[in-house]
């Protein structure tokens, strides 16, 4: 059942996001839900901002009004989520949910994958894609949080910095 769940946005009235989240865990928990419902995220960004008294680091929503549930969906899942006060609907056409895409997740960093590399800083590397697919450069910068790679690639005579995603580059073979 696990591989079936997706993940759901779901509107709820501003300020009730946290509310919500915790109704939902609730009723997991009180009807047996865990292997239909999986996860609830609410994205929080951090923010520094300039008060009187110098810099304050402030925890805020990414999406205002919005919930995020990783859970298989069905009538039974729909109708609990759905009839939970606060909310307003799932994010889709008419009464249909519809699930984000692998992508939506990754870019929204709701699902952190690990990601390793083959290369480090300074280590010769060939780019596997893009417009300069197959040149070689060197390795600058690895930036696992943005999932980005600095490559410096050599053209004419000139070092030309490339930031790339990490599985845009491979290492190179001699």
């Amino acid at each position: 059942m696990a591989d079936n769940a997706s993940w759901y946005v779901v509107h709820t009235y501003s300020g009730y996001e946290n509310t919500v989240k915790a109704t939902i865990e609730k009723h997991i928990e009180n009807r047996g839900m865990r292997d239909l419902i999986h996860e609830i995220s609410i994205p929080m960004e951090t923010v520094t901002e300039i008060t009187e008294n110098g810099p304050k680091d402030v925890e805020r929503k990414v999406f205002p009004g919005y919930v995020l549930v990783k859970m298989v969906l069905n009538d039974e899942t729909w109708h609990v989520v759905r009839n939970i006060r606060g909310v307003t609907g799932f994010l889709g056409e008419g009464n249909k949910a519809i699930p984000l895409s692998d992508e939506d997740v990754a870019a929204l960093g709701v699902e952190k994958r690990e990601i390793v590399v083959g290369y480090q800083v300074g280590d010769t590397v060939r780019i596997t894609s893009g417009a300069m697919e197959s040149f070689l450069g060197v390795v600058d910068e690895i930036d696992l949080d943005r999932n980005k790679v600095r490559v410096s690639v050599t053209m004419a005579s000139r070092e030309i910095p490339v930031e790339l995603d990490l599985d845009s580059v491979e290492p190179a073979t001699r």
